[in-house]
């Protein structure tokens, strides 16, 4: 056994290692000098070291199968889809409407072009569809640069692979590396100034996470607006209420619009459509107002399209028939709504302004924005304000030439509103609408089956029922006549002979002698919810409101901005008739 070395400074002979360092130290902590400690390290495997191999496992990984249906379209597709059913919905309600009104084609043609100019000036027009699917499914151009590439390359692999000189070998390999670096700086720059240029991505594909605004607006009350821009092109005179009847009795395709729609198209439609495209309810009059007022300034705005004015004489007609007056009632109608300069177009920023005979005056009045058979309703009831008070006092003319001499009494008069809101009240476009509170037990015989045919377009759609449904109809047919059809005359025929002249300067009880009409004529204001109108003001305001589609309040509201500026025509008047008068005096 070699004897151990001795420490050369204390001269102990206990050495160890330090594990940490790797040097050899005396049991002093003395550090042994030129020792020199070398490590063999290699990464290469010996001959003989054994290797584990892994094989690939050849059983499929179960994957997250998709539970979504694949015939639902998302996003841009959606949008063009629903716009897609707006459109066949639109075709099918111009096609009822010319049936139904015997309109000319021309209606049709008017609606095709009225249509695409609204889809032109939306905010966010219909996408692009067919080519935003074809990008998603296929890919952005960019994406095909290297398969350019590649296709370079099985291009020039002819050629490297025939046997030639190996300095033609090498020249071709020198231009075959030539167009492919040519290639992938083009194609790298024009990403580059893509990014410089535009700073946006490339769109990407469909689902992947962009937000569009699908619908907005774009309901099926568009399309009705867009029916009424084009009855007042042809200058028809009808009413929002008059669309919103033919809603109700389904006649007219809204609602329920998945009956009128093929399997085709709704089987793509998500709930988020459906819902878009199904309304719970007929639109207002005046939400039908605003959508068609909306419609007509965007037409004037983008495409110099001008809707024409109202064709306001037989819509007064109308008016004055439906509240049981004639032609001396239409006359004095008409006079009250040109002093008080109603707009006869669908909003007042498309009629001209209002004449300036001082500085302040204003270019426009409040309420000018109503409907048009609103305002004209409200210058008859103004008009019928004036003649008969409608305030528990009864006006009476003193002089025979009045045209007022010409109206009936006020009790006639009455007698014949009430009549005639007995007969539209009857009517079965308003007993079966929504607004009407009346039981199936009430009605009789004659509206059972008008009744169960408007069941019948509700629930089972337009579409011919299969010969197993056809039960009913084949053993059961009804009958071709209504039954309890009664042909006596209404109430406006009944005392339209029997309108007496009501009789001049009669005096009151008491001695006092009656008012004339037009005197002491009182304002109600529409912000008094706790006031109560004279009753035969309220059959008027009443009837009116419920013939328009509105409620009383905005009656009132109207009628109360109508009065005001009719008394301040009135002051105007008076002040240059006395001032004419001084100086004629002078």
């Amino acid at each position: 056994m070699a004897p151990r070395r001795k420490c050369n400074v204390c001269g102990s002979q206990h050495w160890h290692k330090e594990p940490a360092t790797g040097l050899v130290v005396c049991s002093e902590g003395h550090v042994l000098q030129n020792y020199l400690t070398e490590t063999y390290e290699t990464y290469e495997h010996g001959a003989l070291q054994g290797r584990k191999r892994a094989l690939k496992s050849t059983r499929e990984k179960r994957g997250r199968t998709s539970k979504a249906n694949s015939e639902l379209y998302y996003g841009a597709r959606a949008q063009y889809l629903h716009f897609q059913c707006l459109q066949l919905l639109l075709r099918k309600q111009v096609a009822v409407l010319i049936q139904l009104w015997k309109l000319p084609n021309e209606f049709e043609i008017i609606c095709r072009d009225l249509w695409a100019l609204h889809l032109s000036s939306l905010p966010s027009p219909p996408p692009p569809e067919p080519l935003l699917h074809q990008q998603a499914t296929r890919g952005h151009n960019g994406d095909h640069d290297s398969e350019e590439i590649d296709e370079q390359v099985e291009k020039a692999s002819p050629e490297l692979s025939g046997v030639s000189p190996p300095e033609d070998d090498d020249s071709k390999d020198d231009s075959v590396i030539d167009e492919l670096l040519r290639a992938l700086s083009e194609s790298s720059s024009s990403e580059d100034s893509r990014n410089d240029d535009k700073g946006q991505p490339r769109p990407k594909p469909e689902g992947s996470g962009r937000k569009l605004k699908l619908f907005g607006s774009n309901g099926p009350a568009s399309n009705v607006a867009l029916l009424m821009v084009a009855c007042w092109t042809l200058r028809l005179p009808i009413m929002y209420l008059d669309l919103i009847r033919l809603i109700e009795s389904y006649n007219l395709p809204y609602l329920e619009p998945l009956h009128h729609l093929p399997a085709t198209m709704v089987r793509h439609l998500t709930k988020h459509n459906v819902q878009a495209l199904s309304p719970a309810h007929a639109p207002t009059t005046l939400g039908l107002h605003s959508l068609t007022a909306r419609l007509a300034r965007r037409l004037l705005g983008s495409y110099k399209v001008h809707t024409p004015e109202l064709n306001a004489a037989p819509m007064l007609w109308r008016v004055v028939r439906a509240l049981g007056g004639g032609p001396v009632l239409y006359n004095l109608g008409k006079t009250v709504a040109h002093v008080l300069s109603l707009p006869l177009t669908l909003h007042h920023t498309l009629a001209p302004r209002l004449a300036h005979l001082k500085d302040d005056d204003p270019g426009s009045h409040k309420f000018d924005n109503v409907p048009p058979e609103l305002a004209l309703l409200v210058a008859v009831v103004i008009v019928l304000k004036m003649v008969y008070g409608l305030d528990g006092q009864a006006r009476v003319p003193k002089n025979s030439i009045d045209p007022v001499c010409a109206l009936p009494r006020l009790k006639d008069y009455l007698t014949i509103l009430k009549g005639v809101k007995e007969t539209y009240m009857r009517s079965n476009q308003v007993a079966f609408s929504a607004s009407s509170n009346i039981s199936v037990l009430e009605l009789e015989e004659s509206a059972l089956d008008e009744y169960l045919e408007l069941c019948q377009r509700g629930l089972l759609g337009p579409e011919t029922l299969r010969s197993d449904q056809r039960t009913l109809q084949d053993f059961f047919p009804l009958k071709s006549g209504r039954v309890g059809a009664s042909s006596e005359k209404t109430a406006i025929e009944r005392l339209e002979e029997d309108q007496r002249v009501p009789r001049a300067g009669v005096p009151m009880e008491g001695g006092t002698e009656q008012r004339e009409p037009g005197e002491a004529y009182a304002v109600y204001s529409s912000r008094d919810v706790l006031g109560v109108l004279p009753e035969d003001m309220g059959v008027v305001i009443s009837y009116g409101a419920r013939w328009i589609g509105v409620d009383d309040e905005t009656i009132l509201k109207v009628s109360e901005g109508y009065e005001r500026r009719l008394s301040t025509w009135l002051g105007r008047q008076k002040r240059r008739e006395g001032i004419e008068g001084r100086r004629w005096s002078s």
